[in-house]
């Protein structure tokens, strides 16, 4: 099946987003519009402690107060199993089953009351006793149980150890980053309303297949009585990825009022309720000979973890197949802390790992007196490390040819703070990228109706990436329609199956799913025409045919053929529709490696040389993600996650009290995020080509954006003072 006019265009072209009117019209509904007749609300209350036991709860003030309709605590709280794991790991835990109080902010009760301030009000009318126990917040802190690599993501290869005490040159090095939290603009917000043992569900949610399963597990219901609506989210970043506890609240609630429940969380509680990037300690150990090939390489990490909870957080994944080393040995190590669960956000693990392991790559090329560049490219992987098989495709070559000429990187003097412009030092910085490959099973269904136009429905979602628009050009491409002819149906989880918007692979997964889809379709259209003797499609396949301005023709004879409504009308049909399942690539049939998306980040800064004035001059981001389907939306993608990657840098830091683990800095007036002032000019070149691996080419871009970022930023400082950062945000205090 071919798309042989102007029409194959769609694909690749800035086309403007199909939902971007809905949404400066505010037509558009995100789940905080919802609302139902006789509609309750719901206000969370949360610990003012970070360890022990609820001692005492009086809910008699608040329970009398104006508008309320009840009080939930651990004494009332429906006893629920933990939900089931999904393919990212964790399984959702039921909020107040006890009066186990494992960080500050965790929820103690809710209170449910006819308006959102009187719901408010009362909750402060909660009286909570504690009996307080010591909470430990630091990772170096041995009271915090040590999970020694409990996912088994880290490995070997070789003996790292022997390879390093044989090395001609050997660098070794500490590295830290902050706690970030994710925080989109769109407040997280649950409606739930039950209509007997039927539960409908508006969520701020990444993956509504998820919640749905969690929500239904947990409450004993069969999936086919939940339904959960996330048309539109107002951000995510990895925050909508899991069921959180004011999720299953809500639900809760709906079920004792029996009313419809919204409960909308506040600025504050997006800090404590719906994870965070957790902080991290890395160590990285190099071996190089004097000509800079890598010989050995160890890479291991601890991250923050809460105390009851779990994630699954790769930070060293990326390093045992970023360059060509015979000896490795990578670990994930966890410490059970006193703070809120972490959870995915953008580029999870990649955003911490590559940061450590690309500024030590960084310092061992002025250790060697190498050019940074030349030393990454010395050690390109030719195939896979792990697999040893070919990679599919890979531009990572390009990245760097084409970023180094678009950055102008050869005009770099090598020579530390040899760089200057009136009195502000210059540095140039460079780091190479890449993200795990990521795709799963995914359905679609494609309806062509007697109208001419086509509709296709997943229950994937769109977290403002451009999902919609993408997969209505991809279908308009594959159907021979025009965009205005297409709708895509996506956000409900009673439509077909999908997994997640995240981890850079929704594209690859729903794109699959789509090119089955509308393959089953046309084929569909062909066993209705084909098998006629007076049709000029009479005994066509698949592949004798192209489809163009919603026809199917023979190839190379745009006359033979017939339109979608006439084969439709023919046959006293409104409508034909097929379904489509894609699945991940099997390595062992293909040969080939599982190949990620690549990309190499250029900065360069500028710091005042008496103030220690750190400023973002310029940032480059050279991008292999195979096909791209909307170019458009596909740099959009990578300049927003390089604004988040310019956060980590630079502004970025969850605070945690280390006297009481309180989150100190909850509010956007004190959780430092980069503002247009800050964001210089970022500039995104594409190359590579269509990934063979994949019906439609792609390798995902949404992820590349941030990994990297901080690296490049700081290697920059280092080549323009001399003062190496190890530990990122980058604050005036290490630079002054």
């Amino acid at each position: 099946m071919n798309r042989t006019n102007a029409g194959a265009a769609l694909i690749g072209a800035g086309v403007d987003r199909v939902d971007g009117q809905p949404k400066v019209h505010g037509q558009a509904p995100f789940p905080n519009d919802v609302t139902y007749p006789n509609l309750a609300h719901a206000a969370l209350v949360r610990s003012t402690i970070a360890a022990g036991r609820v001692s005492r709860i009086d809910t008699g003030t608040a329970e009398s107060a104006p508008g309320v309709l009840t009080v939930i605590t651990h004494e009332n709280m429906p006893k629920l199993e933990r939900g089931p794991a999904s393919v990212l790991g964790p399984a959702p835990i039921s909020p107040l089953q006890d009066d186990l109080v494992t960080y500050h902010g965790q929820i103690v009760a809710v209170v449910v009351a006819q308006t959102p301030q009187q719901a408010t009000a009362a909750a402060r009318l909660v009286e909570v006793e504690y009996e307080a126990t010591e909470g430990v917040f630091d990772l170096d802190d041995p009271r915090g149980e040590l999970r020694v690599n409990p996912w088994g993501t880290g490995g070997q290869r070789g003996d790292a150890e022997a390879a390093l005490a044989s090395a001609d040159v050997t660098f070794e090095a500490e590295y830290e980053t902050a706690a970030n939290t994710n925080n989109p603009i769109g407040l997280f917000t649950t409606v739930a309303t039950w209509e007997g043992d039927t539960l409908t569900l508006h969520d701020s949610t990444q993956w509504t297949s998820n919640v749905r399963t969690g929500i239904a597990t947990l409450f004993g219901l069969s999936e086919d009585a939940v339904r959960v609506h996330a048309p539109f989210l107002g951000g995510g970043f990895g925050a909508g990825l899991r069921v959180w506890p004011h999720t299953i609240l809500a639900v809760v609630a709906a079920r004792e009022t029996g009313c419809p429940v919204k409960l909308v969380l506040t600025r504050p509680e997006m800090f404590t309720g719906l994870g965070h990037r957790p902080r991290t300690k890395q160590t990285v150990r190099l071996g190089a000979t004097r000509t800079g090939e890598l010989v050995a390489l160890q890479h291991y990490s601890t991250l923050a973890i809460g105390m009851v909870d779990e994630i699954l957080e790769p930070v060293t994944l990326i390093s045992r197949s970023a360059y060509a080393c015979p000896n490795i040995d990578v670990r994930d190590d966890e410490r059970r802390l006193n703070i809120p669960t972490p959870g995915a956000f953008r580029a999870p693990g990649a955003a911490q790992g590559v940061f450590a392991f690309e500024s030590a790559m960084d310092e061992l090329s002025y250790r060697l007196g190498m050019d940074p560049v030349e030393l990454r490219l010395r050690n390109f992987a030719e195939v896979e490390p792990d697999s040893g098989l070919p990679w599919s495709s890979n531009g990572l070559r390009e990245c760097y040819s084409a970023g180094a000429e678009r950055f102008g990187w050869s005009e770099r003097n090598p020579a530390v703070g040899s760089m200057r412009d009136g009195q502000w030092l210059v540095g140039y910085g460079v780091a190479g990228v890449s993200y795990h490959w990521w795709q799963v099973r995914c359905e679609a269904r494609a309806t062509i109706g007697r109208d001419g136009t086509a509709v296709v429905r997943s229950a994937a979602s769109d977290i403002g990436t451009g999902t919609r628009t993408v997969m209505t050009q991809l279908t308009a491409e594959l159907l021979g329609l025009d965009l205005e002819q297409v709708r895509f149906d996506l956000g409900d989880s009673s439509l077909p199956w999908s997994p997640a918007a995240g981890g850079s692979g929704l594209t690859t997964s729903l794109g699959g799913a789509v090119h089955v889809a509308c393959g089953a379709l046309l084929r569909k259209f062909l066993g209705l025409a084909g098998g006629e003797a007076d049709s000029p499609l009479a005994g066509c396949g698949i592949d004798d045919v192209t489809v163009t301005n919603g026809r199917v023709h023979r190839k190379g004879d745009p006359g033979a053929g017939e339109s979608y409504t006439e084969i439709l009308a023919r046959h006293g049909l409104d409508e034909l529709t097929a379904d489509g399942e894609a699945t991940p690539p099997d390595p062992r049939q293909t040969r080939t490696a599982l190949t990620p998306p690549f990309a190499v980040k250029f900065a360069e800064v500028r710091i005042d040389a008496d103030l220690g004035i750190l400023r973002l001059a310029r940032l480059v981001t050279a991008v292999d993600a195979g096909r791209i389907l909307n170019e458009k939306l596909a740099r959009s993608q990578i300049i927003g996650g390089t604004v988040g990657g310019i956060g980590q840098a630079i502004f970025e830091d969850t605070i945690f009290d280390p006297g009481t683990g309180r989150v100190a800095n909850a509010t956007f007036g004190d959780y430092l995020i980069p503002v247009n002032a800050d964001v210089p000019d970022l500039d995104v070149v594409f190359v590579g080509r269509p990934d063979p691996q994949t019906p439609i080419g792609t390798k995902g871009v949404g992820e590349l954006g941030i990994p990297g970022t901080a690296a490049a930023i700081a290697n920059a400082v280092y080549h323009a003072t001399g003062r190496r950062i190890r530990s990122i945000p980058i604050t005036i205090e290490q630079l002054f």
